[in-house]
C-alpha cells in the first residue's frame, strides 16, 4: 500500500494544555479556542464566515503509538472495537470534531466545543451539513 503524507493547514490554540483537561468528546464541550490557519491556506477560508458549524479534522499529536483494537471507552463499562469509539489511540491517530464557528478574523477562526489540546495540528476543515429526519441534507448553505 502507498504511504500517505499529510501536511497540517493550521494549529489549534487554547488554554487546554494538559490531556487530562480535554473533554472526551466535542458534544459535551463548552471550551473555546482559536484555529490559526497557516498563511498559504488562508484563501481557502473565503465564505467560511457564513457557516455556523465546521468539521475539523486533526492529528492526535500527543497520542502514544501504542494502541489496542479493543478498548474500554470512558462512557461505558463494555469493551469495544476502536472503530466504534472516538479514542485517540488508533492505527491512524486522526480525530474529527464538529465545532461552532463564533467568529473569523483574517486567518483565525474562533470556535467553541473543542476537544483538542493546545498545539493540535489541523489537517482539514469542512462545512458541517446536518441531516433531516429522512437523511436528506439540509440546504442551509449554498454548496
Amino acid at each position: 500500500m502507498t504511504m500517505i503524507t499529510l501536511k497540517p493547514i493550521g494549529v489549534l490554540h487554547s488554554r487546554v494544555t494538559r490531556l487530562e483537561e480535554v473533554p472526551f468528546q466535542w458534544m459535551i464541550s463548552s471550551l473555546e479556542g482559536d484555529i490559526e490557519i497557516f498563511e498559504e491556506y488562508t484563501e481557502g477560508l473565503q465564505g467560511i464566515e457564513d457557516l455556523d458549524y465546521i468539521v475539523v479534522i486533526f492529528f492526535f499529536h500527543k497520542s502514544t503509538k501504542e494502541y489496542s483494537l479493543i478498548q474500554k471507552p470512558p462512557w461505558s463499562d463494555k469493551m469495544r472495537g476502536v472503530f466504534s469509539i472516538c479514542s485517540p489511540l488508533r492505527p491512524n491517530p486522526i480525530g474529527l470534531s464538529v465545532v461552532r464557528l463564533l467568529s473569523v478574523k483574517d486567518n483565525i477562526l474562533h470556535v467553541k466545543n473543542i476537544d483538542m489540546v493546545d498545539g493540535t495540528p489541523i489537517l482539514d476543515i469542512k462545512p458541517y451539513i446536518p441531516l433531516k429526519k429522512d437523511n436528506e441534507p439540509l440546504n442551509s448553505i449554498n454548496l
